[in-house]
């Protein structure tokens, strides 16, 4: 890649072309968990570099506005959450969930002055288990995400959050990179709880040199992986891109469905979203157990923190020993820290113009494309894709075919299903 085309796609500050991109769409700003309470303590943000307050009011109404008073510029995480109001702990000046100051203690008299206090405020729903902001001009707003996993019952759901301290793009592209699974994760599928026992995993050991054929879809692309399968069959991993960062995991087995979403904090930090759903069953309980003990895509997090136990200041735990003997291929246990501990190594900024791309690569080089021209066309007023409720409905798949079936027609009902339906899987 050209530096510009670098600096492009990993700033997403307010004003840039990529950061006026992402808030076109709904977003994961929290977990519903942390914002339970009426009146409660607020809650900081950070999204795309800006710097927000979350907070539920005496009405459970929802609240996601500038962090910082309009009078002297305090941190209103130091405020009072109280009568329907945010209040300012240094001079109680008092906001309301939209941003409206509706109260300056000092100047009762003064209505005129209140009425034009308001705070860049962005609104706040709850769905799935998640509270979802629109950070992006109120005219231009989506309906809400319907991703399978914030659909269907809590029931078939579990969701987390974890601090990835890199750029979003870099987190972002590994997850559609389906040829590092064979080698980086290639001991963990046989004994994590959520994918061993897998015929896929076998296609995958046995096979590494998949071909990639990626399509686009309405809202990203379907990036299928090929590996050979026996005689005159392939076994295909198809993984869902749905714009701007959200990624489905193809099934292994009647294992849940993993997904992620990289959300920016700033330029060089993310929030990496994992999602695990079934969409014909409840979990079970030994499924959620298990994800709750950070197994699979999750991970065992510092309590009272989202940064995980496994990080950078203690090198993810690395165990040499279990590198070297087998046990471990890269040494750094579970997938999601085997992930972030390439991915944070890159820097904070992956330099783009010193990679050398192969056929491998073939999707991470279609989703920049992709990424790059709709913030081409926004800028023209063309509308990004992805941001409609149907774009949102689809599915990640693993699949047999024969030779020479394309997986995007073969797989179509699959790839777009009905709701609750069984899942395409091997």
């Amino acid at each position: 890649m050209r530096a510009d085309q670098n600096e492009l796609l990993t700033r997403t500050g307010p004003g840039t072309p990529l950061g006026q991109l992402f808030r076109r769409y709904w977003l994961p700003a929290l977990l519903a968990s942390e914002l339970a309470q009426r009146d409660g303590p607020p809650v900081r943000v950070k999204l795309l570099s800006e710097r927000l307050i979350a907070w539920r009011d005496s009405q459970n109404r929802l609240g996601l506005m500038d962090e910082f008073c309009a009078h002297r510029g305090v941190s209103l995480w130091f405020g009072r959450n109280e009568e329907n109001g945010l209040r300012c702990s240094y001079h109680g000046w008092k906001y309301d969930v939209t941003g409206q100051c509706v109260e300056i203690p000092s100047e009762p008299d003064n209505p005129k002055l209140c009425s034009r206090i308001k705070l860049k405020s962005y609104p706040l729903v709850e769905r799935g288990g998640v509270l979802w902001t629109y950070m992006g001009p109120p005219e231009h707003q989506p309906p809400l995400p319907e991703h399978e996993w914030a659909m269907v019952p809590d029931s078939h759901r579990f969701v987390s959050k974890r601090w990835q301290e890199c750029n979003y793009l870099q987190a972002m592209e590994g997850g559609i990179d389906s040829s590092h699974v064979s080698f980086l994760h290639r001991h963990t599928m046989s004994v994590d709880p959520l994918f061993k026992g897998a015929k896929g995993n076998e296609y995958n050991l046995k096979d590494l040199r998949p071909h990639f054929e990626v399509v686009e879809s309405p809202g990203g692309l379907y990036i299928g992986a090929r590996r050979n399968a026996g005689e005159g069959e392939y076994y295909w991993r198809i993984t869902q891109w749905i714009m701007p960062s959200f990624t489905l995991i193809p099934p292994r087995g009647d294992h849940p469905i993993g997904g992620h979403s990289w959300v920016p904090i700033d330029d060089e930090n993310c929030w990496a979203w994992s999602t695990n759903h079934h969409a014909a069953r409840p979990l079970k309980d030994e499924e959620r157990s298990a994800l709750e003990a950070g197994m699979g895509i999750h991970v065992p997090l510092i309590p009272g923190t989202f940064r995980p136990v496994a990080n950078k200041d203690n090198d993810y735990l690395m165990d040499r020993g279990a590198q070297k003997d087998g046990r471990s291929f890269s040494g750094v246990e579970g997938f999601a820290m085997q992930d972030a501990s390439v991915q944070e190594s890159m820097g904070p900024i992956q330099d783009r113009t010193r990679e050398n791309l192969v056929p491998t690569d073939q999707g991470i080089i279609v989703a920049r494309r992709r990424l790059m021209k709709a913030a081409q066309d926004l800028d023209k007023g063309i509308a990004p894709p992805g941001v409609e409720a149907a774009h949102q409905r689809v599915r990640s798949v693993s699949i047999i075919l024969p030779h020479g079936v394309p997986f995007s027609e073969a797989a179509e009902a699959a790839l777009t299903p009905q709701p609750g339906s069984a899942h395409a899987t091997v």
